[in-house]
């Protein structure tokens, strides 16, 4: 059934209808008194009126910003009205959109690996990258940063954010979904940077090819779960200047490919997996590679911090020399040990500074000759002093302390008494609940509240949102409660148990309204509500404790195992002895 002209919708409809982001959506609610006025729903999800909506869209010319998308004859992915911009351009450069209202910036901690990996490419980009000025017009030596796989334009992005319109951004992308959405982020950045998105197989269809030599900078992140590339077609091709990759050595081709498009002085940030760094097949690439002095940087950074997830990333910093080759040492930079991703450089200066201090457990500039002999292997672990330089004791104090933590979190350990009496509750449905006030269904849409309790897609548990970032994470419904009546983790532990044996209906695993509001939980005053709920986040909190207990001793015991490597200990090694005098302790011992 189609809409009519009395139907309401909400802003995510809103959005999808006139192809924006719901962000688009809420800023032009706050921007524009004019904007229609919601006609039901709820204040977490208003409705409004589809016929006063599509009037506002085409009056306001909203409704067009993507009704031209399409593409062009040179595959650009137009956004605005093609009208507004000079014929004699010799391609089709969209500026972002400068209406939009800025989000409040977002910290390091509220980033994606992805959004984070793109933030720091950005940052090792040189200042030289962007021009003397703000672009104010189509001049044809605004510096070009390309993208040659940009999936959904977060290096691009992060660019942008960096240089605004010092630059211009280009990008190709082979997944005709991923580039709608490129350009619909990019049009939404607030920053008015031109920006110029193609459709195609960069290798084999290279939209810029005319740009060959000519760019200031490019940044990659390339396909990492691509077994092979296409080196049978490509054979000859030109860009291979160090070599033709194996047929499985794509990342290879990609750097090469990158490299190509460089000006003199241009700098390349392209991530490589570790295979890249030491396959015996990518040899004699690396060596090229290394000997022109092309190779400027190979920066080891922590597990887990690429778009892709538990893969290991290495940036690789080429520039294009000017002149002679320049053949100062290559920097060795090893991360990759951080315990949280977000301790990166992501600015400039916090590299320089990095690059300056030299830190051997860190950094340290490599001699060509020294990377030529052997295998050309450019993992930094491999040239940078590890951070194992610990002495004996500072071992054994780490590992006391693990000892004292563990402990600690075993008395922490509840006992739970036996019920006094047989335990015989009657059950309510979460319908019954709704339709008596005592909680709502929210749509999945709205934003989590502090206190909420959300249902999460995967088979994951229930959860009391807090308020931040976290509760983002896969949410199939939210139920808004009444904390006066029903006791937020009450709810939350004893779904786990009926909305886990509901059968899921869609792929999400997650479940729909109806089965949500068939879900029973017991019908108990508040206090016992609460003294369950108690209960239950006492052992939801050293689930976490534990959790967090089971990392650090990986990440001690694996440490100690460099220690073992790198000679710092011996592999004598004595048991540690039993310290607990709790009472429960010495009961445990007379059993014995």
């Amino acid at each position: 059934m189609g809409l009519g002209e009395h139907d309401e919708v909400t802003a995510a409809a809103i959005a999808r209808l006139a192809g924006v982001s719901r962000a688009a959506v809420a800023n032009w609610r706050k921007r524009y008194p004019e904007f229609p006025k919601p006609v039901g729903g709820s204040g977490h999800s208003p409705t409004f009126s589809l016929a006063e909506v599509e009037e506002w869209l085409k009056a306001t010319g909203k409704g067009d910003q993507l009704a031209t998308a399409g593409q062009t004859e040179t595959g650009t992915q137009r956004v605005d009205n093609p009208d507004q911009f000079p014929s004699d351009l010799p391609y089709a450069w969209e500026r972002c959109s400068l209406d939009r209202l800025q989000e409040p910036e977002r910290g390091v901690a509220d980033l994606t690996s992805g959004e984070l990996l793109a933030r720091v490419m950005a940052s090792l980009l040189p200042h030289s990258t962007a021009s003397a000025g703000p672009s104010s017009g189509w001049e044809a030596d605004v510096p070009v940063v390309l993208d040659p796989a940009c999936s959904e334009a977060t290096l691009l992005l992060a660019v942008a954010d960096r240089f605004g319109t010092e630059v211009r951004l280009a990008g190709q992308e082979i997944q005709l979904t991923a580039t709608e959405t490129a350009v619909q982020r990019l049009s939404e950045n607030p920053l008015g940077t031109l920006y110029e998105i193609h459709t195609g197989d960069s290798l084999l269809e290279n939209q810029f090819s005319g740009y060959l030599g000519a760019v200031a900078a490019v940044v990659c992140e390339p396909p990492f779960d691509q077994p092979q590339w296409p080196s049978a077609e490509l054979a000859t091709d030109p860009r291979w200047d160090f070599g033709t990759p194996a047929p499985r050595d794509g990342e290879l081709a990609w750097v090469q490919h990158c490299y190509a498009h460089l000006r003199p002085r241009g700098v390349a940030v392209v991530a490589v997996t570790p295979r890249t760094c030491l396959q015996p097949s990518g040899q004699q690439i690396r060596a090229a590679l290394v000997r022109s002095g092309v190779l400027r940087d190979v920066i080891a950074l922590p597990k887990g911090m690429g778009s892709a997830p538990d893969t290991d990333v290495y940036l690789w910093v080429l520039q294009r020399p000017y002149g002679p080759p320049d053949h100062r040492e290559v920097r060795m930079v090893d991360l990759s040990r951080l315990g949280d991703a977000a301790d990166v450089p992501y600015e400039f200066a916090a590299w320089e500074r990095l690059f300056g201090e030299a830190d051997p457990t860190v950094s340290r500039a490599v001699p060509r000759l020294e990377l030529l002999d052997g295998e050309t292997n450019l993992l930094p672990s491999r040239y940078v002093t590890p951070w194992a330089e610990a002495s004996t004791d500072d071992f054994a104090h780490v590992t006391d302390r693990l000892h004292t933590l563990y402990l600690q979190a075993v008395q922490g350990l509840p006992r739970f008494a036996a019920p006094t009496a047989p335990t015989h509750h009657s059950h309510v449905t979460l319908g019954e609940l709704e339709r008596a006030g005592v909680l709502t269904v929210r749509a999945r849409d709205d934003t989590p509240r502090a206190g909420d309790v959300l249902l999460r897609t995967l088979g994951r548990p229930p959860i009391v949102a807090t308020g931040t970032a976290a509760d983002d994470t896969g949410i199939a419904q939210i139920v808004e409660i009444d904390p006066a009546r029903l006791d937020a983790y009450f709810l939350a532990s004893f779904l786990r148990a009926d909305a886990g044996a509901l059968p899921a209906a869609n792929t999400l695993g997650a479940l729909n309204r109806d089965d949500l509001r068939r879900c029973r939980v017991p019908r108990l005053p508040l206090a016992e509500q609460q003294r369950y709920g108690y209960a239950f986040r006492h052992l939801q909190e050293l689930q976490e404790v534990l959790a967090a207990l089971e990392r650090v001793s990986t990440h001690v015991i694996e440490q100690t195992v460099y220690g073992l490597i790198a000679g710092v200990l011996a592999p004598e090694y004595t048991l540690m002895k039993n310290t607990d005098d709790t009472p429960a302790a010495d009961e445990e011992k007379r059993k014995l």
